[in-house]
This record gives C-alpha cells, sequence and structure tokens, in this order.
C-alpha cells in the first residue's frame, strides 16, 4: 500500500535559488510528488531551463526572476503570488550568496554586505512575506537551507559561515512565533555537496580531501541528495516537526 503522506497536489511553492544544485533538485522533487512550483533565481534564464524541464516531465512550474538581496524584488514577488495564486503553501528559501573565500581578517566591506544581505535580510523578509500569506490562508511550511557551516565554520569562509548560524536561530525564531498560525519553518543543514556554489572546495584537492577523509561515507554529496529531507519537511510526514534543523552531511561533523 502506498503512502499519500508526500503527496503535494494542489500546493503552491515558491524554491529560491531553483536555477541550478540543490535548489533545481528541491524544485523537480516537489513538482514531482504534485507542488506547481515557481523556480526563483536572480536570473530568470536558468529558472526557465528547470521549468521547462518540470513541465516536459509531466510537472507545473513558472519561472520567477527574484533577487532576494533586492527588498524591491521581494515585494514584487509577492504582490506576483498574491495576484495570480492568491497563496503560499511552501517556501524554501536557498538562495545564498558567498563571494569570498579567504582568512577572515581579509574580509572586505563589500564581501561582508552582499552575503548579510542575502543569507540572512533575504531570508528574514522572504520568510516574513510568505508568513503573512501563509497566515491568511491557514498555513504553511518553510524551509531554510543553511550548513553544517553554522554548526562548525568552514576555513576560509568566515562570514559565510556567520550568516549560516544566523539561518539556524532565525528558524527557530519564526517556528515558535508563527506556530500558532499553522505555520511550521524547519532548516536544511547540508554538508560537503557538489555544486556550482561550493566550485572553490571542489577544485582545490588538498581540501576536498581534508572534507571527503573527515566524512564517515567516504564521499561528497549530490545535490538530489538533499532535496528528499526538504520533502519530508514541507510534507503532512512532518506535521509535528517544526524549529528542526536537520544535518544531511554523510556523518561529518560526527
Amino acid at each position: 500500500m502506498s503512502t499519500t503522506l508526500f503527496d503535494l497536489t494542489g500546493k503552491i511553492a515558491l524554491v529560491t535559488g531553483a536555477s541550478r544544485g540543490i535548489g533545481e533538485a528541491i524544485a523537480k522533487l516537489l513538482a514531482e510528488q504534485g507542488a506547481h512550483v515557481m523556480v526563483s533565481s536572480r536570473k530568470v534564464d536558468g529558472c526557465q531551463t528547470v521549468a521547462d524541464d518540470i513541465n516536459a516531465a509531466g510537472g507545473s512550474a513558472e519561472a520567477l526572476g527574484c533577487h532576494v538581496g533586492s527588498m524591491e524584488d521581494i515585494s514584487k514577488t509577492f504582490d506576483y503570488i498574491r495576484s495570480q495564486h492568491g497563496k503560499l503553501d511552501i517556501l524554501v528559501n536557498n538562495a545564498a550568496a558567498n563571494p569570498y573565500f579567504g582568512h577572515v581578517l581579509d574580509t572586505d566591506l563589500a564581501a561582508y554586505e552582499k552575503t548579510v544581505d542575502v543569507n540572512v535580510r533575504g531570508y528574514f523578509f522572504m520568510s516574513i512575506e510568505g508568513g503573512k500569506l501563509m497566515r491568511e490562508n491557514g498555513g504553511g511550511a518553510i524551509v531554510n537551507t543553511a550548513s553544517i557551516n553554522a554548526l562548525q565554520p568552514g576555513d576560509k569562509q568566515g562570514i559565510y559561515s556567520i550568516t549560516k548560524a544566523a539561518v539556524v536561530n532565525m528558524t527557530k525564531t519564526f517556528a515558535k512565533e508563527c506556530a500558532p498560525f499553522g505555520i511550521r519553518c524547519n532548516a536544511l543543514l547540508p554538508g560537503f555537496t557538489k555544486t556550482k556554489f561550493a566550485g572553490a572546495l571542489f577544485t582545490d584537492d588538498g581540501i576536498y580531501q581534508q572534507a571527503v577523509n573527515n566524512i564517515a561515507m567516504g564521499r561528497h554529496a549530490e545535490p538530489e541528495e538533499m532535496a528528499g529531507t526538504v520533502l519530508y519537511l514541507v510534507s503532512d510526514a512532518s506535521s509535528y516537526t517544526t524549529g528542526e534543523c536537520i544535518v544531511v552531511d554523510g556523518g561529518l561533523t560526527i
């Protein structure tokens, strides 16, 4: 007998940073389970490719350009969702910025501001706008993509790690305050995953081998291996789960 716990038929979902990598994998899996997915990223062209793939496979998706580091873009995005869909059931805050890779003492203001604007301010106000819409419609699920760097700062990834630690606390804050509205908020903490975003970690053989040697499973993850946790967190399978930050790292942080 099959289960309907993961069925998302009739749900409206917004996934940011979904033009590639983990976001793309999440968008495609949610669509496979029946959700209409708004595939969003700063550049709409890549989103359109993902949306086209979903639609060609029999799913339902549309591309939506939104730079979460821009308050104007966030406002326009939710005005569109209200006018076109009238509700939002699922918000996956996955877009992220990590423009600087180097010693923390050499972090400049531009890198600091870009990282904070996207990873903290962007997630915060996307969650506020998404949460308001969910509150109006009886609830919903928010998932934030954080990182194991929130727990153990990554070498030469200082400000990025700091922002991801903020995402963990943000997740718990929204979970606590929004639970009375039927809104659940959880976080995914990916480990060493092969994406273009993490390219610097894969092009340096020394860093790569050091990371893999510390992973109990002895390998890096593929983006698709992150999507299942998000599906759990936005589905009825996790109806009593909120404020949790689930580590998916192959045993790296053991």
